[in-house]
C-alpha cells in the first residue's frame, strides 16, 4: 500500500460517520431556525463589558457649549513651550495616526475618541489627527461633534496640546493633537542622554 492509498483509507475512515446532505438541498439553512440566541451568561458578559467600558470612559457626556463654526481651536497645557504649539499649528509634526468621526453619532464619537487616544498613547504616538468635519452653522452635526471633541481632548492627561489642522489636512474640519511621552519613552530618552554624556 503506497502513501496515497494510506491517505485515502485514513480519510474514508475519518469520514465514515458523516451524513451527506439530502439531494436537492446543497445549501446550509440560513433561516432563523439555525440561529442560536445568546445564552443568559453570554448576555451578562456582554452587558458587563459594556458597563466596564462606560465606567472607565471618563469623558463628559453632558451639554457642551458650541464653538463658533468658523473659528479655529487651540489649547495647550501649562509648561508646553510656545515653539511646540507653533510647530503643531503649522502642521510641522508628522501625523502618526488619525481617527475619522465624520457623520458618526456623538455617543459613538465619545467611545471611539476615548479608545483612540488611549491606544495612541500606549503605542507611544506623539501627533495624531481627529477628523470631525466642518459644519456650515454652529448647530450643525459636524460642529457639535467638533465642540465635543475640543471639550473631550482637554479631559485627557495624555493630551498636551491641540489645534485646528492646516487646510491641506482639512482645516476647521480636523484637529491636530500632541500627546505627551509615555514613562517608557521618557526613560529611554534619559538613558540616551546619559550615554551621550559619558566619557
Amino acid at each position: 500500500m503506497n502513501a496515497n492509498q494510506r491517505d485515502e483509507q485514513l480519510f474514508f475512515s475519518e469520514m465514515a460517520d458523516v451524513i451527506p446532505l439530502n439531494k436537492g438541498r446543497n445549501r446550509a439553512d440560513a433561516g432563523s431556525t439555525g440561529m442560536r440566541t445568546p445564552s443568559d451568561a453570554q448576555l451578562a458578559r456582554r452587558a458587563s463589558a459594556q458597563d466596564g467600558e462606560q465606567e472607565s470612559n471618563f469623558l463628559s457626556d453632558e451639554f457642551v457649549d458650541l464653538l463658533p463654526a468658523n473659528d479655529p481651536i487651540e489649547f495647550r497645557r501649562d509648561g508646553i513651550q510656545t515653539g511646540v504649539i507653533e510647530k503643531l499649528r503649522h502642521g510641522g509634526y508628522q501625523v502618526d495616526s488619525q481617527l475619522n468621526l465624520i457623520k458618526r453619532p456623538v455617543t459613538e464619537c465619545r467611545r471611539e475618541l476615548f479608545n483612540f487616544i488611549r491606544q495612541a498613547h500606549h503605542h507611544e504616538l506623539r501627533c495624531v489627527m481627529i477628523i470631525h468635519g466642518r459644519g456650515k452653522s454652529d448647530e450643525s452635526h459636524a460642529n457639535v461633534v467638533r465642540s465635543y471633541v475640543s471639550k473631550w481632548l482637554g479631559q485627557f492627561d495624555e493630551v498636551q496640546a491641540y489645534v485646528t489642522a492646516q487646510p491641506r489636512h482639512g482645516g476647521i474640519g480636523a484637529t491636530y493633537v500632541m500627546l505627551r511621552k509615555t514613562h517608557r519613552a521618557r526613560q529611554r530618552n534619559r538613558e540616551l542622554h546619559q550615554r551621550r554624556r559619558a566619557p
